[in-house]
């Protein structure tokens, strides 16, 4: 089966093809300029998502060495994600699947990420215990299968990616966040603060509101604003609030490996990109004897192979989806394709 995706809910236009078993093609077209204005403005997105989607499409293919009447499948995300963003893909992919005659499969963009680690040689296990961390979700989840997927815990405010923006644009690092407090992080000692780690109601939910707030906080104490920040403080000050962020997330993990025994462990999300997260979910696996699989770089922000593995799995397991004037399939009155979990 050839399976074509498109993945369009931010501000990355993404095109991958799998053949078979076999990743073809990923192709990935960043929106730098949003740089300019300290985070994404949806308009300009989506319309550098209209000019992009074709000629991506037409590159995919040509590097697949597959022609566009070849392929079986078309899947391309359905939320969640920026409205006008996602309507490029979504209705394009619809748009290409009734031309063409081809089955369509819409997909939630998160249960892409929680199974893009199948598109590496190492997979994960079932039942494995996933931990999703990008700059709008973190959750953490058991995956017993295909498709039965428990949600143990979630953010009640802030993402952690969310929290590695702010934090960004309150030492003056500029956007996007998570790189640049890593980079200066590196040069930084993460015990030099303290900054708090928040205790839920739930067993297993996040809190990421509190610490940014402390960093607010030990900014104007310190400097009077935040604005006034030294340069040479701020290698600790990034350091510090990462170890937080780091510390919060794996004592969830290492409370639900103790629970729920899973046979593997995987991070995945665009945050899953910083080395500190990485190396603490690792030794967390190695604590516990666990496999830990977590993506490649390219496989960790939003990308267009993790839609095309995760669309073609819902219809090798016999999901089927009606092509509706709604542009949302089956969702009138919501904007996303709800998740299994």
């Amino acid at each position: 089966m050839n399976v074509l995706g498109i993945e369009t809910s931010c501000d990355e236009t993404s095109v991958a093809v799998i053949a078979g078993d076999k990743l073809k093609a990923n192709l990935i077209s960043s929106q730098d300029f949003h740089v300019n204005y300290g985070g994404v403005v949806p308009e300009l997105s989506s319309r550098a998502h209209l000019q992009m989607i074709i000629p991506l499409v037409k590159k995919a293919l040509a590097e697949s060495q597959i022609e566009l009447h070849e392929i079986d499948l078309i899947t391309a995300t359905a939320g969640p994600g920026l409205i006008g963003a996602l309507l490029v893909g979504l209705t394009f992919g619809k748009g290409l699947a009734l031309s063409l005659d081809k089955p369509f499969v819409p997909v939630n963009h998160i249960e892409g990420h929680i199974f893009s680690g199948f598109l590496m040689n190492k997979k994960p296990e079932f039942p494995y215990l996933c931990l999703v961390v990008s700059g709008g979700h973190t959750l953490l989840l058991l995956v017993k299968n295909d498709v039965e997927i428990v949600k143990l815990g979630s953010t009640i405010d802030d993402a952690a990616g969310e929290a590695f923006d702010k934090v960004s644009k309150m030492l003056g690092l500029g956007y996007p966040g998570g790189p640049l407090i890593q980079k200066n992080a590196e040069n930084g000692n993460p015990s030099k603060i303290q900054f708090p780690v928040a205790q839920c109601k739930k067993k297993y939910d996040y809190s990421f509101s509190g610490v940014k707030t402390s960093v607010l906080r030990y900014l104007q104490e310190n400097y009077g604003d935040s604005k006034n920040v030294i340069a040479e403080d701020i290698p600790d000050i990034a350091a510090s609030f990462q170890a937080s962020v780091v510390k919060a997330l794996t004592q969830k993990v290492n409370l639900a490996v103790d629970e729920f025994n899973p046979k593997s462990i995987s991070l995945v999300g665009g945050v899953a990109a910083n080395r500190a997260i990485r190396n603490a979910m690792s030794e967390i696996a190695d604590n516990y004897n666990k496999k830990f699989v977590v993506p490649d770089l390219q496989f960790c922000g939003d990308n267009a192979a993790m839609i095309a593995y995760r669309g073609k799995k819902l219809y090798e397991i016999g999901k089927r989806f009606e092509l509706s004037v709604n542009a949302f399939p089956g969702m009138p009155e919501d904007a996303f394709v709800e998740p299994t979990f």
